[in-house]
């Protein structure tokens, strides 16, 4: 299936690894022009000389903090000027969940995964509305739907709740915004992770990714690549069925049922 993504201009954050990265591989590889944004800006700038190779598009890194509202206005000034324009948003910077509840870490994640998702359709919206049509994928996680991580779920809950009201904001402009929950995703960072349970218990990583992975309706972790595959359907023209609506992609959660 054709995405009609060529030359359609997107801006990944948290894109220099993990799903963002896998987003923009996604996305260039339709044919649209990327922006891989990162607090890190060589390895944003790194990583997009590296997919520009592979796929033959236009790729630029770009570093900033989206929790810092000078930081958004300039590299959305960047972005636009370098791309002509953006079409696309992808909202995927976060900070590591630390599964602590000190208030600290609660506003410094809402910052980033929430003000930061905001400063960024802020940023991009405009633009979009003013050519009627545009995409905001904001990538959030199935702590939204589980317990066990409570700056988990209070910062996936918002943005599932300010995807619903960007959404009945802009689609009527041609803007459609969704939320993608991805669940456990063998990125570096879950891998750290499942290391340090499996210590803390006593037993191997593969012992505890075999446990997890049996909660799985598919019977194993989803990759990012995965991830961004549905992602870029999302960008596409050809989603403009979904607005407002939550995505879980995680390879299906056995037992609960969700309607």
């Amino acid at each position: 299936m054709d995405l009609r993504l060529k030359d359609k201009r997107a801006v990944v954050t948290g894109g220099s690894r993990g799903i963002g990265l896998a987003v923009g591989r996604a996305l260039a590889q339709e044919g649209a022009d990327v922006a891989l944004v990162g607090r890190n800006a060589q390895a944003a700038v790194e990583q997009a000389t590296l997919l520009a190779a592979d796929t033959g598009t236009r790729v630029i890194g770009i570093g900033a903090d989206t929790g810092d509202d000078a930081s958004v206005a300039a590299m959305a000034t960047t972005a636009i000027e370098q791309l002509g324009g953006v079409d696309i948003l992808v909202n995927n910077a976060a900070m590591t969940n630390p599964g602590v509840i000190a208030e600290s870490a609660l506003e410094a994640e809402i910052n980033v995964k929430v003000r930061g998702y905001l400063r960024c359709a802020r940023a991009f919206a405009p633009g979009m509305v003013e050519r009627g049509w545009g995409r905001i994928i904001n990538v959030g996680g199935i702590a939204a739907r589980r317990t066990g991580l409570v700056t988990g779920s209070v910062r996936n809950i918002a943005v599932a709740a300010l995807t619903k009201n960007l959404a009945d904001e802009l689609g009527p402009r041609g803007v459609n915004v969704t939320v993608v929950h991805p669940g456990a995703t063998s990125t570096d960072t879950a891998t750290k992770a499942l290391a340090a349970k499996a210590e803390s218990r006593g037993l191997t990583p593969e012992e505890v990714e075999r446990e997890f992975s049996a909660t799985i309706s598919i019977g194993r972790i989803v990759t990012p690549d995965e991830v961004a595959a549905v992602v870029a359907f999302l960008a596409s023209p050809r989603s403009v069925a979904l607005n407002g609506d939550p995505i879980i992609a995680g390879g299906g959660d056995l037992g609960p049922i969700y309607y």
